[in-house]
């Protein structure tokens, strides 16, 4: 069963300033972990966008800025966005090139309208407290004809690497340590997107799976990446009194050797990738 595809209109501000001051804590272990993961589906944002030499682009939560340099060499005219002041000064560290600046995607207030072709996101829209606005906000700055593609993670149950650890939490521990959310798997339902975007102004919505494995030599080396590096799983685990994470750690590890192959333990990571045109 699909969740729920009304729009989210509940207050989170407790879970914005919980998500900047993660993201400013995060962004180094992020880097070193994710990186690897999250470039894989980078190909497929832009052959959803049609994207081209000379294309005003918007690499929007740009983290670390890998989309932003993978557009930039493909040609085209970039700039990234994040409310992250870490994320922003590591993004600029890694390409001095490309103009990289600090700001809200669920507002992009220092953009004007109709000044880029086309806009991505990857794997940052299911981290807005209010990702409605954001696409509100994205369909301003875009173009006419311009596409906006994101992506978020698969089904929960088919992204291996994150619903180990919340599994072992759920059963080992306390899943109630973070402040309340937006659901964080709700964009992975494909529907939840296309519904989305046309209540904002879009049309032609459409997605696709995108395959992607993240590869750790041991289920140790996994379970110490997914501790530092992410959001909200990495807070629930750090949320867990030293008992139960020792309990976790020790059932996450077991789960994750089911995955080991030739040596590597491989973890099916399944993007979910949404786009759609400004009429």
């Amino acid at each position: 069963m699909r969740e729920s595809s009304e729009p989210s209109t509940q207050s989170y501000s407790s879970f914005k300033a919980f998500e900047y001051k993660a993201w400013q804590t995060a962004a180094d272990h992020y880097d070193a972990a994710f990186s690897r993961l999250t470039q894989q589906a980078i190909p497929s944002i832009f052959k959803a966008l049609d994207l081209r030499p000379g294309a005003r682009l918007l690499d929007a939560a740009c983290g670390p800025g890998y989309l932003a340099a993978a557009a930039s060499r493909l040609g085209a005219k970039v700039t990234g966005v994040d409310f992250s002041e870490r994320m922003v000064a590591r993004a600029r560290m890694l390409h001095p090139d490309i103009e990289f600046r600090k700001g809200d995607a669920e507002s992009l207030r220092d953009f004007l309208d109709k000044s880029f072709d086309v806009v991505a996101m990857n794997f940052g829209f299911h981290h807005l407290e209010q990702p409605e606005d954001a696409l509100r906000a994205i369909h301003r700055v875009l173009k006419p004809r311009g596409r906006f593609a994101f992506t978020v993670w698969g089904r929960e149950e088919t992204v291996a690497g994150l619903s180990l650890p919340r599994k072992a939490i759920a059963l080992l521990g306390d899943m109630d340590v973070l402040p309340p959310g937006p659901a964080p798997f709700h964009f992975s339902e494909p529907d939840n997107c296309r519904e989305a975007f046309i209540r904002c102004g879009f049309a032609d919505p459409q997605t696709r799976t995108v395959d992607q494995t993240w590869e750790f030599g041991s289920p140790e080396e996994y379970f110490e990446a997914i501790l530092r590096s992410t959001v909200r799983t990495s807070n629930l685990l750090q949320g867990q009194t030293p008992e139960r994470l020792t309990a976790i750690r020790d059932h996450v590890c077991s789960a994750a050797s089911a995955y080991r192959k030739a040596g590597k333990v491989l973890l099916p990571m399944p993007a979910n990738l949404a786009w759609a045109t400004k009429p």
